[in-house]
């Protein structure tokens, strides 16, 4: 197997080429579309089981005997899982070839589905959890760089793009569709169902997606150096803020909705979320290039508003349906915002500042379990809207001051 090509460590080799497209000119090789599909795959399987949880609290409340805020650590325990692992775990298997790892996080996923699936036990449950959530960890330290090492240069963003689709898939038609169907079969059916689509997946991998060896020693970045670079800090301050008030939100949507008489539209609700979540996600990939700051300061103002009139309205059906699909369109491309601000502001070292944002996204997916669980309990879910509104002034004004490194102005 003939080197052709490297860059930054990573290898592109001749029989990838081939893959590609069966010759030696990487500007007619095509794209691996089963290879990249797998991997849209098990990012969708990895979203799903995440926000799964979030459509089904009352059935798992009731199946397990506990309170809905004590399900809802089901999303804690899994980004608590995430959080930690992502960044040692980059770290300590930044050698390993790539394929033997993708397996080993999609078995993570079959065990802890198949453990929440058959359990009658909380604790053993939260355990499968957070196995479940470091499997998660592991699998987006992978995902991108494993797409980009499948094409050519000129080709690499596609390929990024499609490895990435199952995640707006997951949130428009994976969840909602649990949701429903976990009203129909049961949400222990549904996370057997995940278990096997994963087991499914992993026979796909080992047939259809390349390995690639690991990095290289001496190509190693340093952890340290890019949490201090101009820029970095503000962008993962963003992070926890933004994604935090969505996730006190979004994983007690089940018991909000109870209040304005709209449980059984639970799935309803999330699918015009997805479905906009979508339309957000195109508009950002259509205008980022340009439009960073504005589009990041837009998102951030568009949900305060829908937060803003889910606490004066939160009882009145269609202005719920209303600031569901703004909050769907404002948050849909938080993340390939908050993905590109860091890439630009790090450089050379994004590879490392991605594990980190990935570790200060489930922080804030943590901490939006448990503030939101302690708020319900304690207050109830009048407590939601005054609590996202602080959050995301507090998002807003350092966007805002970041206008130097992390939202940078553009200057013309």
């Amino acid at each position: 197997m003939n080197v052709i090509g490297t860059r930054k460590g990573k290898i592109m080799t001749s029989s990838t080429t081939t893959a590609l497209g069966g010759g030696t000119d990487q500007r007619v090789a095509r794209l691996p579309i089963a290879s990249l599909l797998a991997l849209a795959l098990a990012g969708f399987v990895t979203i799903l089981t995440e926000a799964l949880p979030a459509g089904l609290l009352p059935q798992i409340s009731a199946g397990l005997g506990i309170a809905e805020a004590l399900a809802g650590q089901f999303v804690t325990l899994y980004a608590i899982g995430s959080l930690m692992a992502a960044i040692p775990l980059t770290a300590a298997t930044q050698g390993f070839r790539r394929r033997p790892l993708l397996l080993a996080a999609l078995a993570g996923f079959v065990i802890a589905n198949t453990v929440t699936t058959f359990s009658s036990s909380y604790a053993l449950t939260l355990v499968a959890r957070f196995l479940a959530g470091v499997s998660a960890g592991l699998l987006w330290a992978l995902l991108a760089g494993y797409a980009a090492r499948m094409v050519p240069e000129h080709q690499k963003g596609r390929a990024i793009a499609i490895a990435m689709v199952g995640t707006p898939l997951a949130l428009s038609l994976g969840v909602p569709a649990g949701t429903f169907l976990g009203n129909l079969v049961g949400w222990r059916m549904c996370f057997g169902i995940m278990s096997l689509l994963a087991l499914v997946l992993m026979i796909w991998v080992r047939i259809k997606v390349p390995d690639f060896a690991g990095q290289a020693t001496d190509k190693r970045l340093s952890l340290g150096h890019v949490f201090t670079m101009p820029g970095v800090r503000p962008v993962l301050l963003v992070v926890l803020a933004f994604v935090l008030s969505h996730n006190i939100l979004y994983t007690y949507i089940a018991p909000f909705l109870a209040t304005a008489g709209m449980a059984e539209r639970t799935h309803l609700v999330l699918l015009v979320f997805g479905v906009t979540s979508l339309l957000g996600i195109w508009v950002i990939g259509v205008l980022i290039d340009r439009h960073l700051r504005v589009l990041t300061l837009a998102s951030v103002t568009l949900f305060g508003i829908s937060a803003l009139a889910l606490g004066m309205k939160g009882d009145v059906p269609s202005v719920v349906y209303a600031a569901i699909a703004a909050w769907g369109l404002a948050f849909g491309g938080a993340a390939t915002l908050l993905q590109t601000a860091i890439s630009k502001t790090a450089g050379d070292e994004a590879d490392v500042a991605q594990s980190m944002l990935v570790t200060a996204w489930n922080m804030a997916i943590a901490g939006g379990g448990i503030i939101g669980g302690v708020l319900l309990d304690r207050i109830g879910v009048g407590a939601f809207s005054p609590a996202l509104l602080v959050l995301l002034i507090a998002t807003l004004i350092i966007v805002w001051d970041a206008k130097h490194h992390g939202f940078p102005v553009v200057r013309k």
